[in-house]
């Protein structure tokens, strides 16, 4: 009955705060979500990014380690990703980064950490930031087919991941006002991220069903059990495998579709659009399952 009652809890803040933002999205249309998208790419993801890395008790060899285990991971997504669309018979490049990018900073960082407590913000934040990284390289290599570094050196994310390694490889102690001020950032850039993710629900919209739902199947139900089968192949235990498994289940993230809005064909923007939705949707539902095993098992 605990693990229950803990599941509750873990699931409960999320989705109630996805919930109210669908709520406020549907009853105001033209709510302007620019302050938060604005808020959470320049000071929010790099305070997250910050506070999570270097207030948790990470160590700069667990951060190499689990960095690497992400990366595997969504070569993992990458190969399922390819599959699917040949199989879907769609663009395998300019499609591919719903499939390879999940929701590891709207989703994932907060469900980590209700459910592991800091340290399991600490991995999560690990992973996330590859896939922050990813965004603003592999993301956007893929959606206009040419690489532009100038978007990732533009990227305050990319100088917080930076900043945080250097922090955790010379083992430098955090000053308080760091710690307190990114902690503040940390939590208001959930809250409103999160509600930003069910507005941004409210105005996607689904214009191949079939099509959403088989590839969704590659994103929340095939990730975690990569997830799982790499936490096998090299004998992972404990909270930091079960967040590996949490963060490999998470839905196709929402700035795969702000990226590929501006390099992608209208068509292709629209797929990853009805893809976002469904997973969404669909990881009420897996994640759920996940999460549980994840708690049970790696604890």
């Amino acid at each position: 009955m605990d693990i229950y009652l803990k599941l509750f809890e873990v699931l409960f803040p999320v989705f109630f705060i996805v919930g109210t933002g669908y709520y406020l999205g549907k009853k105001n249309p033209k709510l302007d979500t620019s302050f938060i998208a604005n808020f959470a790419a320049n000071i929010g993801s790099p305070a997250m990014v910050f506070y999570a890395v270097t207030t948790t008790g990470l160590t700069f060899n667990i951060f190499v380690e689990y960095f690497w285990y992400s990366l595997l991971a969504i070569f993992g997504f990458v190969i399922t990703g390819i599959i699917f669309l040949k199989f879907l018979n769609k663009d395998t490049i300019t499609e591919l980064p719903p499939f390879i990018l999940p929701n590891t900073g709207n989703m994932g960082l907060p469900i980590c950490l209700f459910a592991y407590g800091s340290q399991g913000l600490g991995i999560a934040a690990t992973i996330s930031s590859l896939v922050i990284l990813f965004h603003f390289t592999l993301g956007v290599f893929l959606a206009s087919k040419k690489f532009d570094l100038t978007l990732l050196i533009k990227s305050p994310p990319f100088y917080a991941i930076i900043i945080s390694v250097i922090f955790l490889y010379f083992e430098i102690k955090t000053p308080v006002f760091l710690i307190n001020t990114t902690m503040m950032l940390t939590y208001a850039a959930i809250f409103l991220i999160l509600m930003s993710l069910g507005i941004a629900l409210t105005r996607f919209k689904v214009f191949s069903l079939k099509s959403a739902l088989i590839s969704s199947i590659a994103r929340v139900i095939i990730g975690p059990i990569i997830g799982f089968t790499i936490i096998k192949t090299f004998n992972l235990s404990g909270f930091a495998a079960g967040v590996l498994l949490i963060q490999c289940s998470m839905p196709s993230a929402v700035l795969t579709y702000l990226v590929g809005s501006l390099y992608s064909s209208k068509k292709v923007v629209d797929s990853i659009a009805s893809m976002i939705v469904v997973s969404t949707l669909m990881s009420f539902i897996t994640v759920p399952i996940t999460v549980f095993f994840a708690l049970k098992y790696f604890n």
